[in-house]
Parts: structure tokens; sequence; C-alpha cells
């Protein structure tokens, strides 16, 4: 079954899995954003600027940005502009920072505080260690860790580009962290790699080329450990962040799971205070697999032309695990 609309083929197992998992109404809202343009979003980087100096340092080269209601730090220009905006002096000196919406919505959900000592555990490119660190104000600290050697080299270059200073990175394996430092975190963040499916997009057909059952297999069992790793490393009281932008189950609700029944009693999950209208909640059961009641607090995004698909999860430790 081909989904109508598209200019070429998707691949015939998620052409079957998103049917499954979304509403006729809903898979219109997907197919419209699969066929649109780029979007051009972007926010202040505030480590270098205030919002109101950087819009009108845009606004000297032709570009008026809009505030989009959510989430409140992303702004739009038309995207025909995007060239434009992302050659754009501020741009390229790290005053504005350019960034899917969807991509703000984590740390928006984790919160992180001044002072706070943060894990960010699978950190490249750094966008979202950047948005924690002006969050933070330059306060408290930040472990940012990468294992993929050329990307850990891109996240130093961002943070320093964009004035980021409380952030020590490491080039290392995620998934032994919570081992080499159990509970140490206030708050851990954890952007999961991902099958990608949110991302999905015509104009840039390498975006599905990849996609297959067996890289959704293979990401859930290095998501797996990585969760593992983050909830370890998470202070009791602490507060873990799990996202990523596919809309696998297999991915989402279902690792999510894995930790609420392997931490039984010490994980709760919390709401993520995003706007009912934007999101799905999780799923109750997938496959024929039923998840735990708790899964339901979960928050799914789904594309619309401006916003990517993600999935977002928010738990709070409340006792100590091995």
């Amino acid at each position: 079954m081909t989904i109508p609309g598209t200019p070429a083929p998707l691949p015939a197992d998620f052409e079957e899995r998103l049917q499954r998992l979304l509403s006729v109404d809903q898979l219109a809202v997907w197919r419209a954003a699969y066929l649109a343009p780029p979007s051009a979003a972007f926010r202040v980087n505030t480590l270098l600027a205030d919002e109101d100096a950087a819009l009108a340092e845009l606004g000297t080269i032709g570009l008026q940005p809009r505030r989009l209601d959510w989430p409140a730090e992303a702004w739009m220009v038309d995207p025909a502009q995007r060239r434009l905006l992302t050659d754009s002096l501020a741009a390229r000196e790290g005053r504005v920072y350019v960034q899917s919406p969807s991509s703000m919505v984590p740390v928006d959900v984790l919160d992180p505080q001044p002072g706070e000592e943060i894990l960010d555990l699978a950190a490249a490119p750094g966008g979202k260690t950047v948005h924690m660190a002006a969050r933070m104000g330059n306060e408290g600290r930040i472990g940012a860790v990468e294992s993929v050697k050329g990307r850990f080299h891109r996240l130093r270059r961002n943070l320093e580009r964009c004035g980021v200073t409380l952030a020590d990175t490491y080039l290392a394996d995620g998934s032994g962290v919570g081992r080499k430092v159990p509970e140490r975190f206030d708050r851990v963040l954890l952007d999961a790699p991902c099958s990608s499916e949110g991302r999905f997009a015509a104009h840039d057909p390498e975006s599905s080329a990849f996609w297959s059952l067996k890289k959704i297999r293979e990401m859930t069992r290095k998501q797996k450990k990585l969760s593992i790793s983050a909830v370890q490393a998470l202070k009791p009281g602490g507060v873990l962040v799990y996202c990523t932008c596919t809309l696998a189950p297999e991915e989402n609700e279902a690792i999510v799971d894995d930790l609420l029944r392997r931490f039984d009693g010490a994980l709760e999950m919390e709401e993520t205070g995003i706007p009912q209208a934007q999101m799905l909640p999780g799923l109750p059961s997938w496959h024929g697999r039923d998840y735990a009641e708790p899964i339901r607090h979960c928050a799914r995004i789904l594309p619309d032309g401006t916003r990517e698909g993600f999935f977002l999860a928010r738990m709070r430790k409340t006792g100590h695990t091995p």
C-alpha cells in the first residue's frame, strides 16, 4: 500500500507501520509535512546576545522572524530564506542557533537550573548542550558525552563557537557512564541515536534511504544500554528526559517501559508539559506488547511542516538503583 501524494516510494514496511500508527487525519498531516520544504527555525543564543539585538541584526539582512507559539524560544523565517539565515554572520558566529523547534523541546522538558550538574549522554552535535548552558547562564556543570570521534570534535567546535564554558566533553561510550559515576547528576538528557523517522522528508531522499526493520532493532540495542546508564548516573530525586527523533514504538515506548520494569519502584513518569494540541500520548501497546499504564505520560510530536517528529519521556528517580 502506497501513501498517496509521495513523490517517490517509501519502504513498504515503513508505510505499513505508519498506517497502523496513525489515524487517517494524522496520516494526512504527516504526508503534508513530508512534502513540505525544509523549515527555517532558530533560537537566540543568550550566552552571546540578547534576543532584541539578535533579531535586529537579522533584520538588517532582510529577515523578518516570527515567534512560534510553542516552544517559546523558537523563531521562524520564511523557508525560502533558510539559506540567508544559515549563512548569516549571526548564525556563523553563534548568536543565533539554527535548530528544529522539536529539538528545542527536550531542554524545555528537562528544565535545567543554574548551578546543577547535568549529564548530556549523547551530546553531538551540541545544540541541546548549548541550549542547556544558556538556560543555566553558564553556571554549574554539564558533562557532554559522545562516542563517535568525528561527531565529538564537531561538538567541541560548536560549544566553543557558542560561548559554552560550563561543559566538560568526553569521547566515550555513554553506556558505561552510569557505572563509572553512579548517582552523580541532578538531571540527565538522553537524546538517543535512532532510526530518525521523524526527519523523513521528500526534499531529502537520503533521509529515508537507510531505514529498515533491522536498523530499528540495531538502534533499540543501543538505546537500552544508554538508557540504563542514564538511570544509573542520576541522583535520587533527579530528572531524566529520554527522547528520540523517530516514531517507532520499539525505540520509544518500549524503551521507557523496559526502564520502568527494570527499575521497578525507583522511577516515576512525569508529565512533559507539552501542549496537548501538539502531541499524542504514549501508546498503550504495539505489536501485541502491552506497556505499563504510566507510559501514557510520554509525548509523541508528529511532523507538521514546522516541527519534526519527536518522542519524549520525563522520569524522576525516586530511589537508589544498583
